[in-house]
């Protein structure tokens, strides 16, 4: 039997809705080149109200959006304007730099929006942390279906089951959005070297011990992993291959130096990013950096 270690979430709201997050966590900071998950809502915000946050910047990595209910709309310094509902991804790469807004659509506001989904950012390996940024949208359509006994899976990025996704992967990775079916099982995919299974809701073992729901169970060696339905479930699957040495997070950055984090916070200080169109509005830079660096090993 495999090794399995909890990792529990941490809540923080955010006016209106909450949100839950598993990485960084502890033990692990990182699952594969994951480095952050975020899961929001779900939640009824109220007639009028709605997400909004502002432009803000990245470095280093790959922002995954995924949405179960509600939608946003994505707004990047490259003049992407891209709608996402659920079941489709967006997958922005932010390379040595981009900016970027999340809004709710305009004609759900008066009646009060649904959000619930799940917000990843993946890590960049080295060769491509520097690299030009990039968008990309693929509507639910395009994300692969793979279909098990009462199980079925939309293969979000990477590599599973024998089949691929379209989003421009920059590692060994694989991210599965998973429903399953009371009495249904199936095992863990074993190719990938760090695994892990978040459960979104429902009464889900895991190597023969329960996943409460909003925790991330972290596979801890390479061994065939069983994983039960006793209810009508939702899960996140993901990993990878470990990245290619330490990475540094600090605010919306992520990078393999400190220095990198450095300059990316003046450039973001200095008004060195470029903007976002149709925005006016920015979430300034946080003013204490030196404590808040967490290392990620």
């Amino acid at each position: 039997m495999s090794a399995v270690t909890l990792l529990k979430p941490h809540t923080k709201d955010l006016g209106g809705f909450e949100v839950r997050r598993l990485l960084p966590g502890h033990p692990y900071r990182m699952v594969g080149p994951f480095i952050f998950f975020d899961h929001m809502g779900p939640a009824q915000l109220p007639p009028g109200g709605g997400v909004d946050v502002r432009p803000h910047p990245h470095i280093g990595l790959a922002t995954v959006t995924y949405l179960f209910e509600g939608a946003l709309m994505h707004r990047d310094s490259l003049g992407t304007a891209q709608r996402i509902e659920p079941g489709a991804v967006n997958w922005m790469t932010a390379g040595h730099g981009i900016a970027h807004s999340e809004r709710s659509p305009d004609e759900q506001r008066p009646a009060g929006p649904r959000l619930h989904g799940i917000q990843t950012w993946v890590a960049l390996p080295k060769a491509h942390e520097q690299a030009a940024p990039g968008f990309s949208h693929h509507p639910k359509k395009t994300i692969p279906l793979i279909t098990l006994p009462g199980t079925y899976m939309h293969l979000i990025a990477g590599t599973a089951f024998g089949r691929t996704a379209p989003t421009p992967t920059y590692s060994a990775m694989f991210y599965l959005a998973v429903e399953m079916e009371a009495g249904a099982a199936f095992e863990l995919p074993l190719e990938h070297e760090e695994r892990a299974v978040y459960a979104v809701a429902g009464d889900v073992h895991i190597a023969g011990a329960p996943l409460p729901p909003r925790h991330l169970a972290v596979v801890r060696d390479n061994g065939s992993v069983r994983i039960v339905a006793r209810t009508a479930a939702r899960l996140m699957l993901l990993g990878g291959t470990p990245l290619d040495g330490e990475r540094y997070i600090w605010w919306n950055f992520v990078a393999s130096s400190r220095a990198m984090i450095e300059d990316a916070a003046e450039r973001w200080r200095g008004g060195g990013f470029p903007a976002v169109p149709g925005e006016t509005e920015f979430i300034p830079l946080p003013e204490d950096r030196g404590p808040q660096t967490a290392f990620v090993p």
